[in-house]
């Protein structure tokens, strides 16, 4: 179901993959600084999710500012959590790099401020924790602020986010998390020998289990 999202004076486009029953749970999908919605990576969870119960939202925002793309969250939330069409018990935030930024940026401030439980949680793929080559400056003010359960998946080998650097963090970490590495996989999840649709079934799998970790989700 495609939908506009009111943001500002502008609309962000946006698409809902809705599960044939009605869902409690659901997830807001965004992509990284390349690409939007239709990125496959994103579409591919996203129909593994709704085939599994949950509703997903995905959105594409092109702004490469994680002030704005942080807002465009806020407001992707907003309206999932006004909406008449899907009244949802709660909703779980995710990304994939840029993405992964602006999502934790949103569950940071609202950890600041009196939440009131609809974010459930955080999903970072590829987590961009600081530049190529440059591992001096980590990209974590907002993860240290989460307090609601947090799922990383990262390639091992993501030229943006080093093993050791990641684990590192996650360690001084109030909320309850976990860190999925995929197996020699790049920053684009990319592994020598193994189909993207290999990878993305890993992936999905692990967004899916940790959801259902979280919630009370029935396994279809």
């Amino acid at each position: 179901v495609k939908v506009k999202i009111p943001f500002g004076t502008k609309y962000l486009d946006a698409i809902f993959s809705v599960p044939e029953k009605k869902p409690t749970y659901g997830v807001i999908l965004t992509h990284g600084a390349g690409g939007d919605m239709n990125f496959p990576h994103l579409v591919s969870l996203a129909a593994y999710l709704a085939s599994r119960g949950v509703l997903c939202l995905r959105f594409t925002c092109k702004g490469l500012n994680v002030a704005y793309r942080t807002k465009a969250f806020k407001a992707a939330v907003e309206y999932l959590k006004l909406s008449e069409d899907y009244k949802l018990s709660g909703v779980f935030l995710a990304g994939r790099s840029m993405g992964s930024r602006a999502a934790a940026s949103v569950v940071g401030q609202l950890s600041q401020d009196d939440d009131d439980g609809f974010i459930q949680g955080l999903v970072c793929l590829s987590y961009p924790l600081h530049r190529p080559k440059l591992q001096s400056k980590l990209r974590d003010e907002d993860l240290l602020l989460i307090r609601c359960p947090v799922l990383f998946v990262s390639g091992s080998a993501d030229e943006m986010c080093g093993k050791q650097l990641l684990e590192g963090v996650v360690s001084k970490m109030k909320a309850p998390k976990k860190i999925h590495w995929i197996d020699k996989a790049n920053h684009g999840m990319a592994v020598k020998g193994r189909t993207i649709d290999d990878v993305m079934e890993e992936i999905n799998a692990q967004v899916f289990s940790w959801l259902r970790e979280n919630v009370q989700l029935e396994h279809k």
